[in-house]
């Protein structure tokens, strides 16, 4: 049996993610007639039973339980689309306690994902819960995923737009990882994205592949057992 492909939602506070991955399940299972689960946000849960936000020595923990809920939900549907992924939780270990141990064994966890969708910072911020830090932290956490992404080569399209748009747009970046996800290897083997697995040595860097996003695909290293490259 080929395994679920897994759909990684990651940007800062307040750019939609918890809406977005409800929205692309949902369009994901109509369009495709697939077995597709919605795994939410571990933190959000944490805070929420807790009534505080997480120390540093509790990061790990977190990160583990929610590639854990990925896992799990990855055994039993065909796409798997994620409220965030081990990578929030390092970024937010390195924005609140300039940690950055938890960086590479994110980076590991992460590479399970198929198709990396990072929301853009053009929605409007809104207090939601004990996570919110406010407006002020989104361009630090923005900018520390990228340096994440980029340095390890994490191939992601950055979606943009309000409401339908910006599902629409997350549909267009998914759709083709989806098709060569779904292709027998014999058909694959020629395709779109046979050079992200070339090696650490390959590089493609495409910008506004299509209109309302931008699309980023930098360097992918050679992925054992990833699915969707």
């Amino acid at each position: 049996m080929q395994p679920a492909l897994l759909v990684a939602i990651v940007g800062a506070e307040s750019t939609g993610k918890t809406t977005l991955a409800a929205a692309l399940a949902e369009a994901l299972a109509r369009e495709s007639g697939r077995r597709v689960a919605w795994v939410p946000e571990v933190l959000r849960e944490w805070c929420d039973h807790t009534g505080r936000t997480p120390r540093a020595h509790e990061q790990a923990s977190i990160m583990r339980a929610q590639h854990e809920r990925l896992n799990a939900a990855a055994e039993t549907h065909d796409i798997v689309v994620c409220d965030t992924t081990a990578l929030m939780t390092a970024v937010y270990s390195r924005i609140v306690f300039g940690d950055r141990s938890l960086d590479e064994r994110a980076v590991v966890l992460h590479r399970r994902a198929g198709v990396t969708l990072l929301t853009a910072l053009d929605l409007p911020w809104v207090p939601d819960g004990l996570q919110r830090d406010g407006p002020q932290v989104r361009e630090p956490v923005d900018n520390a995923l990228r340096d994440l992404m980029h340095r390890h080569g994490i191939a992601h399209a950055i979606v943009a737009g309000s409401g339908e748009a910006r599902l629409q747009n997350a549909l267009a970046a998914t759709r083709p990882l989806l098709h060569a996800h779904e292709a027998p290897p014999s058909a694959r083997r020629g395709g779109l994205f046979t050079g992200l697995g070339g090696g650490a040595a390959a590089r493609w860097s495409c910008d506004c592949c299509v209109p309302a996003f931008e699309r980023a695909l930098q360097g992918a290293a050679t992925r054992t057992g990833s699915a969707g490259y």
